[in-house]
């Protein structure tokens, strides 16, 4: 009596295991690709955070004004000029009203006080000092194109200034 044969004319092995699919089968690839395509996802959200290094951009030239280093500790975010990319008319803070006035504008706070707004991509409750024109706006920072760009909103009562900052590290 002949062994059967299975459907590619090959007789079954003996004592062996015999596999439904080939190595490295579509089903493995394609598991391997959503493996891969979870981690880069995941990563891509870990940089929809403000916090990292940033390049503020002036409104008025549309060029790098300065880099921003923010941080968080214990859930707020501070904001503090890391690194100045152009000229300015002064190197302090000459009109800042509040503890900042006459201190040098590098390395000086900028944002102070944000959180993240509940069930939204935002961040909110802080203040934000424009160093050159000495006023202080409530913010709202919102992480653009996966965490790339960060808009940067102040207001001052319904009035509002948007900038679009560009993300260093």
């Amino acid at each position: 009596m002949t062994p059967p044969r299975s459907a590619f004319g090959a007789s079954p092995s003996r004592g062996r295991t015999r596999w439904t699919g080939k190595a490295g089968s579509t089903g493995a690839l394609a598991w391997g690709l959503g493996m891969l395509l979870l981690v880069a996802n995941c990563a891509a959200l870990g940089q929809a955070s403000p916090v990292g290094l940033w390049q503020s951009i002036d409104d008025a030239s549309n060029k790098p004004k300065a880099e921003i280093r923010i941080r968080e500790s214990a859930g707020v975010l501070t904001g503090v000029v890391e690194k100045s990319l152009a000229p300015s008319a002064s190197p302090n803070c000459d009109l800042c009203t509040d503890d900042r006035k006459g201190q040098p504008k590098l390395g000086m706070e900028i944002i102070r006080g944000a959180k993240k707004a509940e069930g939204k991509e935002a961040w909110e409750d802080g203040k934000i000092l424009d160093p050159d024109n000495g006023k202080t706006y409530t913010l709202r920072m919102t992480p653009l194109e996966g965490g790339s760009k960060l808009q940067i909103r102040g207001y001052i009562g319904p009035f509002y200034r948007t900038q679009i900052w560009v993300r260093v590290q």
